[in-house]
């Protein structure tokens, strides 16, 4: 979880764990009081309820197996097929997508194809990197690749990805886009899913590395996260017809919240709890990923620092650590000030991210929405 974020108009709350957040999602931007703050869990849940419906019926077109495989991952049924209410994820790339729409003067509608469409293409990869990393557990119950075999899993992510530029070409037919902002939301969509499957690439290849610069991790984490989170935040306003200056905005300020959304997660990767984050415990260390807290801890040049270095270098019980060896190394990571950086740069890239959503000229209201979906990025246990 991350300490202290102070942005202005701030209203302090306890978050659990003796850690205190500031918050300014009960202030307007002009300074005008509102008497409820914005609840990003209304937000999640409408995006829900508009992309679900067209999510389920883009997945219904794969052929069977996929369709089974897919809908399984996506936590609408169980492994023997028994629909189940599960927990199919945050939400928060769809709901940029029609946070998007709204600030381009748009209704939210307008965005749900491309928020399923960036939903199709995160499971894609998602499908993918369950099995790149062997891990064998998401959101709590098994992943797909152990259920249903490694080819399906891979078949099914290449399936997800095509579907999402079928979803953005359709909206020009059935979705009230025209042909142009179509073509420019698959363009859009298919940059950030090439940049996204660089960014894996390049995470893959630092696993087999002893160092990683942080220079070169957050280029890694701007293609494997905030590239997608990027598109998120443009495709709804593509899609209702916002001109380049806009869109570019929105981009840039999907760009910096991805990296603070990436630094998050690489906190969770080491610190969080297996039983909120449905994630294995140590499960980033055990595979000695090159994340942001192991990067700038190895940049620090003490002694924490280098143990950990030799420590990473030592091919020997590569994947073999036991939970102590795995706890003793989290403890050098920030013991060398891995962590407390990490934590900074998820605030700073918050901070950046807000720069650039005030380029762009948006009722109040869809700034507020725009703002406590930020803050909810960098704020969770999860």
């Amino acid at each position: 979880m991350i300490a202290s974020l102070r942005p202005s108009h701030a209203a302090r709350h306890h978050q659990g764990e003796g850690t205190y957040v500031e918050s300014r999602t009960g202030t307007a931007v002009g300074g005008t009081a509102h008497a409820e703050p914005v609840s990003v869990p209304e937000l999640l849940n409408r995006t829900r309820a508009l992309c679900t419906p067209p999510l389920r019926a883009a997945v219904a077109r794969l052929a069977a197996p996929m369709d089974t495989v897919a809908a399984y991952h996506f936590g609408w049924i169980d492994r023997d097929g028994t629909p189940v209410a599960g927990d199919g994820g945050k939400a928060v790339r769809p709901t940029l997508a029609l946070l998007s729409a709204q600030a381009a003067g748009a209704p939210a509608e307008a965005g749900v194809p491309g928020g399923v469409a960036v939903e199709l293409v995160h499971n894609f990869s998602l499908l993918h990197d369950d099995l790149m990393d062997g891990d064998e557990t998401r959101r709590h119950r098994a992943t797909a690749w152990t259920v249903f075999g490694p080819a399906q899993a891979i078949l099914v992510g290449d399936a997800l990805a095509t579907l999402g530029t079928e979803v953005l070409l359709d909206a020009a037919s059935t979705g009230g886009a025209s042909p142009a902002d179509a073509a420019r939301a698959v363009r859009l969509l298919n940059t950030a899913s090439r940049r996204l499957i660089d960014g894996q690439a390049m995470d893959v290849a630092f696993e087999q590395r002893d160092t990683v610069t942080v220079a070169e991790c957050l280029e890694m984490e701007g293609g494997k996260t905030a590239a997608l989170l990027s598109a998120g935040a443009a495709l709804g306003a593509v899609l209702a017809g916002a001109d380049e200056r806009v869109s570019d905005s929105l981009q840039r300020f999907g760009d910096h919240l991805g990296l603070a959304f990436q630094a998050v997660d690489d906190l969770l990767g080491i610190w969080g709890a297996t039983e909120v984050t449905g994630k294995p415990h140590w499960g980033d260390l055990r595979q000695r990923k090159k994340s942001l807290p192991v990067a700038a801890a190895l940049a620090e040049g003490g002694a924490a620092s280098r143990e950990l270095a030799e420590q990473l270098a030592d091919p020997a019980g590569r994947g073999e650590e036991s939970e102590t060896e795995l706890a003793a190394r989290a403890l050098l990571i920030e013991r060398a000030g891995g962590r407390a950086w990490t934590q900074e740069e998820a605030r700073r890239q918050h901070t950046t991210a807000l720069a650039a959503l005030d380029e762009v000229p948006m009722p109040d209201v869809v700034r507020e929405h725009f703002v406590a979906l930020a803050e909810f990025v960098v704020v969770r246990e999860r």
